[in-house]
């Protein structure tokens, strides 16, 4: 190979050295000036030692100097030069040229050196100081929801922070956060834009000084298979990144969205302790199925998914040896509902005579935490009211599915467990590809004999098909999806807003006929609530907000978690709403809720709070639920009031 001569090692010098960005540029640019200072006023020096008559004005040496300063700075100094000779005159016009040429480029280094810095303030890669903050990884329609819940979680702090690191761009982030939630109170939200797996980006954020971080999944829960597969491999790389980047004396709580079950199963083994994995699209199907037993608990749900309203906590105090069934009266403000022990074991609804011991812990749903204490009397003393004997008959059943997506699947499934084995299913479906089909002819297969499971390709969106399908012959008509893949929460919502204007206008035209007809509706986004409600829906799941409700609370407090997985499944205690008729013989009755809790327990069961239908299509009065009222109040119970309870069955 050739030996570079030195005007190559120069210039390959000069190359790596301008490449490092604006600080060398200013340097050379600077460089540059004092040279041509140099230079032209090295000239206009020699001018004056031989010509100085033809300079009057200027006496001395360094005078001529500084006038060619003046003009590389400002080439309109250049009129100094005016009366002098040509020789002056070059220099002022070299002077001025030179300084035109080196102060655009210093113009144009700095332009770009701030454009660069704004680009780079946008993206947000300046480095987050915040500890105890809650971090987000990643971005999907849930963020914010899981938000606003967060923002009640924490109100009664003096600053909290969420810090949310994503793919996405910070200014769309940025401008999405500020429309959805334009006055988010004292809690401060930070965004910063980068992959959520890399070491260096998880240190920007501070993540090994949070409290808690919640890792979303990259796609919708209507995603496709592959799509689903892509997004649960990135969630386990983050989630191994999170484990890498943090500090193991300090104990995180992480919970992430993951799709695939053996996905999930390989996340929970890193750090059982730290790490909860949720499966979304399970828990939604397992709602509607329970929702689609009882109107009205949607509605339950709803509140006690959120931070808003009552909430379940863990509470441990002298328990002095009492029964499970006491506790209920030695709170002002909760009611028990399950027992966890010192294994990290929870039980709902345990035996009603279980006798407490000192290291056991409750699980109650209250109104506000500060106010739970264990009290050393009894609030009230229960009135004794009769029973009424026997229990509601399970009946043959008439579902309809409008729409499909795997929770569709996952719901008939589930159902199949509650219903009688001569129940039935009707699926609408506008132009079933061949793996919906293919799933439905495996689904009929499966439930043979448990459950009939028929396919109707026809169109949802229109009032002929929904007449000719005779909705009222139907127990329940859930409301799904009916886009495919690709399609939004908004489009989703607005095509189910037709289907509810379609069906209540059929309704109103058969009041007598329909009146014992369920109307479940899926609903992504919560700003369609009211929408929903005043389409006359006996019960609606918002399902972005019960997602994000769920993923917020289980990273406030991992132990809900398996709170949530015991109730959200057929088998053990679930919550119901039964009529205030299967307990009393006699109604209406003027009854205190304290009056409730007992009769309650003679069926083994745990009040947890009422429902009056007076106030059923009542937004304003929450549908008429009312959770965990003070044990004095005083109700006035119909035929058509329900109980809310935890209950083995709904039977």
């Amino acid at each position: 190979m050739k030996k570079a001569g030195l005007i190559q090692i120069l210039r390959y010098k000069f190359d790596n050295f301008i490449s490092k960005g604006g600080t060398s540029i200013f340097i050379s640019l600077a460089v540059s000036f004092i040279a041509s200072l140099a230079v032209i006023g090295g000239i206009r020096a020699v001018f004056f030692l031989y010509f100085p008559e033809e300079a009057d004005a200027f006496q001395t040496i360094v005078r001529n100097i500084y006038i060619t300063f003046l003009q590389l700075t400002d080439p309109g100094n250049m009129a100094q030069d005016i009366t002098t000779s040509a020789l002056y005159k070059f220099t002022a016009v070299l002077a001025g040229l030179s300084g035109v040429v080196l102060f655009s480029m210093l113009i144009a280094v700095i332009t770009t050196a701030l454009d660069q810095k704004l680009a780079e303030l946008k993206q947000g890669h300046s480095q987050v100081l915040e500890t105890g903050h809650t971090l987000i990884l990643g971005w999907n329609e849930r963020v914010v929801e899981i938000i606003r819940e967060l923002m009640i979680a924490n109100e009664s702090e003096k600053s909290p922070a969420v810090v949310i690191l994503s793919e996405t761009e910070k200014e769309f982030m940025d401008e999405t956060l500020k429309s959805r939630i334009p006055n988010p109170g004292n809690m401060r939200i930070i965004t910063r834009s980068g992959n959520t797996s890399l070491l260096s980006n998880l240190a920007r954020v501070s993540a090994s000084s949070c409290k808690s971080i919640i890792v979303l999944a990259g796609c919708s829960d209507s995603a496709s298979a592959e799509d689903k597969s892509a997004s649960d491999a990135k969630v386990i790389k983050t989630v191994l990144a999170v484990f890498a980047s943090k500090d193991d004396t300090i104990e995180h709580n992480i919970v992430s969205e993951i799709f695939e079950e053996k996905n999930r199963s390989i996340v929970e083994q890193i750090s059982p302790e730290e790490i909860k994995a949720v499966d979304t699209e399970d828990i939604l199907a397992k709602i509607l199925v329970q929702t689609s037993r009882t109107s009205g608990l949607a509605v339950v749900y709803n509140e006690i998914l959120s931070f808003n309203d009552s909430e379940m906590y863990f509470y441990q105090a002298d328990w002095r040896g009492i029964e499970f069934w006491q506790l209920q009266y030695f709170f002002q403000d909760g009611i028990p509902m399950g027992i966890r022990k010192n294994s990290g074991e929870i039980t709902i609804n345990p035996d009603l005579k279980t006798k407490m011991e000192a290291e056991d812990e409750i699980l109650i749903l209250a109104n506000d935490d500060s106010k739970i204490k264990f009290l050393k009397k009894p609030v009230l003393k229960p009135e004794k009211y009769p029973l009424k004997k026997g229990k509601l008959e399970p009946k043959h059943e008439k579902n309809l599915i409008l729409g499909w997506n795997r929770k569709a699947l996952i719901f008939i499934q589930q159902l199949s467990d509650y219903v009688r084995d001569d129940s039935s299913v009707d699926i609408v479906v506008n132009k079933p590809s061949q793996d919906i089909i293919l799933q439905i002819e495996n689904l009929k297969q499966e439930l043979s004999g448990k459950l009939t499971v028929n396919l109707i390709n026809s169109n949802p969106l229109s009032r002929e098909v929904l007449e000719s399908l005779n909705p009222f012959s139907h127990d329940n008509i859930v409301i799904l999806s009916q886009s495919g893949e690709t399609s939004s929460a908004e489009k989703t919502d607005s095509e189910t807003i037709i289907i509810l204007l379609l069906l209540r206008s059929i309704f109103q035209s058969h009041p007598d006929q329909s009146s014992r007809t369920k109307l479940i509706t899926e609903v992504m986004d919560s700003d369609n609530q009211e929408l929903i409600s005043k389409a006359g829906v006996n019960d609606f799941i918002i399902s972005n907000r019960f997602v994000s409700n769920m993923l917020a609370q289980i990273s406030e407090e991992s132990g809900v978690k398996t709170v949530y997985d015991t109730l959200f499944q057929e088998e053990g205690s679930e919550i119901y709403l039964k009529p205030a008729s299967l307990y009393f013989e006699n109604l209406p009755l003027k009854i205190r809720f304290g009056d409730l809790l007992a009769m309650a327990n003679k069926r083994g069961e745990i009040c947890i709070g009422i429902r009056e239908a007076v106030h059923a299509g009542n937004i304003n009065k929450n549908f008429g639920v009312k959770l965990v009222p003070d044990k004095n109040t005083l109700y006035n119970l119909n035929e058509n009031d329900s109980l809310v309870v935890i209950a083995e069955d709904e039977l």
